[in-house]
């Protein structure tokens, strides 16, 4: 059996001449492209040795979550913003044919000696194997399980946004949409002391996850209101209404959606101004503006899969998982059905 054969059980690299590891290494790996809007499938990938500063990384593990994948999936990254939505090692262009992605979780098979056999996390499409510089890889910290790194850019995104709009001791913040950024921003808030965190979702079956990381929960009509800071992740323009309507007087509400090419209505009418509310964006692509004279996007990353390390409970957000060759039909269905597991991990065997 092949090691580029995904039935194939994870192991440590293989050892033999430099003739046969060259062999290996230039075996064409798969990945997943988006053929067009709503379509996807697994393709062959050239694989070539990797040269001097570079590692090949088998994938463990990735994720896809709901928000920008899907909306990449269904075509609908604005013209305007192709060039700034590519993603590290993408290939192709929007919409499509495109190799997109941004979450693997590997083990190093080849390159310089101090990788070699080290777990690391990499901004990169989903691919069984690849090469890249070592400088793209972010070594696992000790105790981090692979299938919980996974969680990294999500946490990675919670942490610039609570940067943008911080929650202060005693504050109380209603995060809207029980994704899984929404989740991670509703566990990092509830770690601040006094904060009391409600989490607002249409699927009561995200109850349990909210309780479990430390928040309350909510349906809409239920949520608690004259929130301090309001953290919208819902994807919808009926969520950030409900945000806005929880927000109390100069109350900020932060909004870590990405609506892609779709309109949103804002209502901006009604108390927002006599509210005196705060409507604020933010966005991972860009370390927040109070922590960027001193923060690389390598720190932020090293400081989320630290957070990750020592917190088996947030293994329940990887849960749900579907085989790397079923990926193109687990797209389709995120893309289809409302409700389902907040994030989706792709397991690589």
């Amino acid at each position: 059996m092949s090691i580029d054969d995904p039935s194939a059980p994870p192991g440590p690299p293989r050892c033999g001449s430099a003739a046969a590891q060259g062999d290996q290494n230039r075996a064409p790996a798969r990945a997943c492209w988006i053929t067009a809007p709503g379509q996807a499938e697994i393709r062959e990938a050239p694989l070539s040795a990797p040269g001097p500063g570079q590692a090949l990384v088998r994938a463990l593990h990735g994720a896809v979550s709901r928000g920008t994948e899907s909306l990449v999936f269904r075509g609908l990254v604005p013209p305007a913003e192709h060039a700034r939505m590519r993603a590290p090692f993408q290939e192709g262009e929007f919409p499509g044919p495109v190799k997109y992605g941004y979450c693997s979780v590997g083990v190093v098979e080849d390159g310089p000696s101090d990788w070699r056999g080290r777990e690391v996390f990499c901004l990169h499409p989903h691919q069984t194997r690849y090469v890249v510089p070592v400088a793209a890889l972010h070594p696992l910290p000790p105790g981090l399980p692979a299938s919980r790194a996974v969680l990294a850019p999500n946490l990675e995104t919670a942490i610039n946004g609570l940067w943008d709009a911080p929650p202060r001791m005693g504050d109380r913040v209603a995060v809207v949409g029980a994704g899984v950024v929404g989740l991670m921003a509703a566990w990092l808030a509830a770690r601040v002391p006094g904060c009391a965190v409600q989490v607002v979702d249409l699927l009561p079956e995200r109850e349990a996850m909210a309780r479990a990381l430390g928040a309350d929960f909510a349906l809409p009509g239920q949520a608690m209101r004259d929130a301090d800071l309001v953290v919208h992740a819902s994807g919808t323009g009926q969520g950030l209404a409900t945000a806005l309507a929880l927000a109390g007087f100069e109350a900020t509400v932060l909004e870590l959606s990405w609506f892609g090419a779709n309109p949103v209505s804002v209502p901006l009418g009604e108390a927002f101004h006599s509210r005196r509310l705060t409507l604020r964006s933010s966005q991972v692509g860009q370390v927040a503006t109070a922590q960027r004279a001193r923060w690389s996007h390598d720190r932020r990353m090293a400081l989320a899969l630290a957070l990750l390390a020592d917190h088996p409970v947030l293994d329940a957000l990887t849960d749900a998982c579907v085989p790397f060759e079923g990926l193109p039909k687990a797209l389709a269905g995120l893309s289809e059905r409302p409700g389902g597991p907040p994030c989706l991990r792709v397991r690589y065997d």
